[in-house]
């Protein structure tokens, strides 16, 4: 018999979480006190709704997600699978932003547009993508599958996979062989 996909997908965002997060100590408390996964959660909801066009009422929901966990995400968003917010406070998530499966982004983190024009205005994570706290990621760009963006970089311009981005404006470098993203995103000179 088949676990249903609700029960799958939520026990795989509590193996995510575990496994991005050291001070994590398990699945209760992760359920109970991460508001990175209770926004997630609610963004599902919204999107489904958003989706079948209750667009008030998945605004409404997604406004109401935001009042409770400070973390914004538009429920036209389209997100992977495995996604993680740590500790998640200002996290600002636009309409038209598309993050693919296993990306991690840490509190203060903006995929936000540079214009008001319709169409796509939002960045475009590749999977494994992981962003550094402050960071703000502008515009319709495209990062690529595990790249790092480093703490309180401005990225506007696209990165291929594998880039490691740093500074204001951002630039990227390739990632050296074997460097962990952990390791990218704790050395100093990889901060603003």
């Amino acid at each position: 018999m088949k676990r249903p996909a609700v029960i799958s997908r939520v026990r795989e965002d509590l193996a995510a979480a575990k496994l991005r997060d050291p001070a994590a100590r398990g699945g209760g408390e992760i359920a109970l006190l991460y508001p990175g996964l209770h926004a997630i959660w609610a963004h599902r909801l919204w999107h489904a709704l958003w989706r079948r066009r209750l667009r008030f009422v998945a605004r409404a929901g997604s406004q109401l997600t935001r009042w409770l966990t400070g973390i914004e995400i538009h429920p036209g968003a389209t997100i992977g699978r495995r996604f993680f917010i740590d500790h998640g406070m200002g996290v600002v998530i636009g309409e038209t932003a598309e993050i693919g499966d296993d990306v991690m982004l840490y509190h203060g983190v903006t995929l936000g547009g540079r214009t008001r024009d319709a169409g796509k205005r939002h960045p475009t994570l590749g999977d494994g993508v992981a962003v550094g706290a402050g960071a703000k990621i502008l515009g319709p760009i495209t990062i690529g599958a595990r790249s790092v963006v480093g703490a309180n970089a401005v990225v506007t311009r696209d990165a291929p996979p594998d880039s490691v981005l740093v500074g204001v404006p951002a630039t990227a470098r390739k990632r050296n062989a074997g460097e962990s993203t952990r390791a990218v995103l704790t050395t100093p000179e990889y901060f603003i």
